[in-house]
Formats: C-alpha cells, structure tokens, sequence
C-alpha cells in the first residue's frame, strides 16, 4: 500500500528547522555576548587593581632600604620599624577583641537567637557596618578621648576598629554556619549530644573556612583604616608601650597618609615604603587564610570520612 504524502507536510517541517537554527545561533550570540561583558567587567576590576599595585611597588621598590625595618622614625625621616610593631599590635588586638565578640554574635544569631529577635539584631549590625569610619573614630574621639579621658592610646583605637569590623565578622560567621547542611544537627542530636557539645564538636568544624575568611576580612580593614586612628591613635615615632591608656602608638597608613604631601624627599620615601608594607601585609593574610582554609577543608573532609 503506497502511502500519499500530505500537502504543506515538507515546508512546514523546513520552515520548524530554520526557525530552529535561528533560535541556536541567537543563543549562541547572547551566550557570547553575555560572557564578553563578564570579560569586559572582569578586566574593569583587574585592570586599576593591578595598576595601582604596579605604582605601589614600584615606587616602594626604587627607594627601599632595609633599615626601614630596624629603625624608628625621625620626624620625616628614619625608618618604620615602630609603624610595623604598632600595626602589628593593633591588628592582634582587633583579632582578639573583634573576633571574640564577632564569633560569639555570628553563633548566636545561627544556632541560639529566636526568629523574631534576630532580624533587630542584623538590622543593627548592617547599620553599623554602613556607618562611615571617619564618624566611627570622631565619636571615638569624643568619648574615649575627651569624655573618658582615654587620651591617645592604643584602648581607644582598638575599641573603635573593633566596633567597625564587628559587623563583617558575624555576618560572615552565621552565613557559614547556616551553610553547614542541617543533617549535622540532626545526627548530633539523634545520638544523644548536648547542643553546646555538637556544636564544638561537629558543626563548627565545616564553618571554619568562612570564619576565617571573616577574621582575614577584619584584619585587612583594621590594617588599611586611618582616619579612626588618627582620632583615637594619633602618631607617635617610638615602640608601643605596655600602657593602653595616654599613649600614642605609630601605624603604617599615617606615612602613607601625612609624609606623602611634606616636601622632603625623605618623607616620600617613607610613604612608598609604607605603602608597600602595607601591600606585603595582605598579601601575607591572604597566604595564610589560603593556608588556614585548606588545613581546615582537609581536615572537614577526613572528619566526614571517619564519620
């Protein structure tokens, strides 16, 4: 039996498949366009970040002499060694103030803060993480400096740049928490562990990388930040001393920031050493939360294996 092809079946079939190709290649054309303007906005952020890095270090390393890190400054001159030690002390004294208070907020918020308390909670920390740092250190300035009678100290600079970086350190904490699957608790608790134990114990493991990568965050904006100290810290061309109170303690963004625009050559040196420092700096923090991060996954992963 011959079977009759039906009139109009052969076009329409055409007419489907070229309508077909059309679609294929508008895909394909705002498949590329979409990932030109990824390159495109890629190469917007790598472009000045790698130019300004480039001026940086180069102008630090045409005018470097290693005794800028074994002696003290001199007025515009000497070295940084005391802006090294006082950054360094800042920085540990925010990691300790900053991130205890941080980690414990991130904790609560994720594991112990009832719904309705929680977002009163955030919203107040967003609103102090979007208050400018130069407002931070004026009413530090005007509370620990003036009504305290804190005087410039390493106190009142550590309370202010921890109270700045706060913020970004529970945020950071309750998001890694609130990624650890919910299975975690769920097994801790069917086995009969005490919350408090399972959370030591199986949930903040998994979390470590992204509170690290908070603590790295803190410390970065504690290592770049100068108009808080300049209220809070001031300047000051010896070591740290032993006293938080009535004493002055150096910093690396105050060369950046102070000898750039002083007409002594040797002041410009200083700033561009300065700045490369502070450029070494985070470089260093990013190595090691790279580090820390890594050790911490391994150690997750063999965890969850034994398990």
């Amino acid at each position: 039996m011959t079977t009759v092809p039906v009139k109009g079946t052969v076009p329409a079939r055409g007419h489907a498949a070229r309508g077909e190709a059309r679609r294929l290649v508008l895909r394909r054309l705002a498949d590329r366009l979409w990932w030109s303007l990824c390159a495109a906005a890629l190469l917007g952020i790598v472009v000045p970040v790698v130019w300004v890095l480039a001026g940086v270090v180069g102008k630090g390393v045409r005018g470097w002499q290693w005794s800028v890190l074994t002696t003290t400054t001199q007025g515009t001159g000497g070295g940084l060694a005391n802006a090294i030690m006082g950054t360094l002390v800042i920085v540990a004294g925010v990691l300790v103030i900053a991130g205890s208070v941080g980690v414990a907020g991130g904790v609560y918020l994720a594991e112990f803060c009832r719904d309705g308390r929680g977002g009163l909670l955030r919203g107040a920390s967003e609103v102090l993480a979007g208050v400018p740092s130069i407002v931070l250190g004026y009413v530090g300035y005007i509370v620990l400096v003036v009504h305290f009678h804190w005087g410039f100290s390493l106190l009142s600079a550590l309370l202010v740049l921890s109270a700045m970086v706060v913020p970004y350190i529970v945020k950071t904490t309750e998001v890694a928490l609130r990624n650890v699957p919910t299975a975690y608790r769920d097994g801790s608790e069917a086995l009969g562990m005490p919350r408090t134990y399972a959370l030591r114990r199986v949930v903040l493991r998994p979390a470590v990388p992204g509170i690290v990568t908070g603590l790295i965050l803190a410390m970065a904006i504690a290592i770049g930040e100068t108009a808080p100290l300049l209220y809070t810290a001031n300047w000051s061309n010896g070591y740290p001393s032993a006293h938080l109170l009535h004493a002055p303690v150096a910093y690396l963004t105050y060369p950046v920031w102070t000898f750039y625009n002083q007409p002594q050559a040797s002041a410009h040196r200083l700033s561009a050493e300065a700045a490369l420092l502070l450029v070494a700096l985070v470089v260093v923090l990013i190595g090691l939360s790279r580090l820390v991060v890594a050790r911490t996954q391994r150690h997750t992963e063999g965890h969850r294996g034994a398990r």
